[in-house]
């Protein structure tokens, strides 16, 4: 569920950004692996993703030390409208 709609920019809430934060530190996932995660994060939320711009968003927010804000931007950066 979307927290609010700012700008034209869906916000998503910090329970469902914390909870993918959560998912991709303690999973030890790959890369590959990480982006089908933020993929289906986003398709469950009525977005879609290339699987390739999954993956850089994965690598991004990783070496961005995972903020919820830094989640925020690149998941908004990867969205694409449905």
């Amino acid at each position: 569920m979307a927290q609010e709609i700012e700008n034209g920019i869906e916000k998503f809430t910090e329970q469902d950004l914390a909870g993918l934060r959560n998912d991709l530190l303690q999973s030890g996932l790959d890369s590959w692996q990480a982006g089908e995660l933020i993929s289906n994060f986003l398709m469950g939320r009525g977005y879609g993703v290339s699987n390739q711009a999954a993956r850089n968003a994965a690598t991004r927010i990783e070496s961005a030390s995972c903020s919820l804000e830094s989640m925020q931007r690149e998941l908004e950066s990867v969205a694409l409208v449905m």
